[in-house]
């Protein structure tokens, strides 16, 4: 897998809106979706998502005048790329280090380390290749 960009604050904002509405989508679409009230200028956004194409996370097709993009990576991908990075550069590349902090967080309800218990549960079990 080719190395994912990292993306900035504003970045993360725009290919949120883009992969939740989930089709080719335009510059005025986008800018509805992630600031329906206006926090920001439609040329702001048009700026954003040019950068995205450059950094090869979108991409455009254009129809008559409005360009239409599609991401080239899932949310899925350029998460785990980020993951990835912030588990080397901020814990050595320590997953347990990540999982420590984590738990250690004061606002972790009981629900969630309930959820976190079951997904680990759930890829022990995939990779000791069990079925039930």
């Amino acid at each position: 897998m080719s190395k994912t960009p990292k993306l900035t604050p504003a970045e993360w904002e725009i290919m949120t809106a883009v992969w939740r509405l989930d089709g080719p989508v335009s510059v005025r679409d986008v800018l509805e979706s992630a600031y329906p009230n206006g926090e920001k200028a439609y040329t702001t956004v048009q700026t954003v998502m040019n950068t995205l194409e450059k950094k090869k996370l979108l991409r455009h097709e254009k129809t008559g005048l409005v360009n239409f993009y599609t991401p080239t990576k899932s949310k899925e991908d350029v998460s785990r790329s980020e993951m990835a990075s912030l588990v080397t550069r901020v814990f050595g590349g320590s997953i347990p280090a990540l999982a420590n902090s984590l738990l250690s967080l004061d606002d972790l309800s009981l629900e969630e380390i309930e959820r976190i218990r079951a997904l680990i549960d759930e890829k022990e079990r995939e990779l000791r290749g069990d079925e039930s």
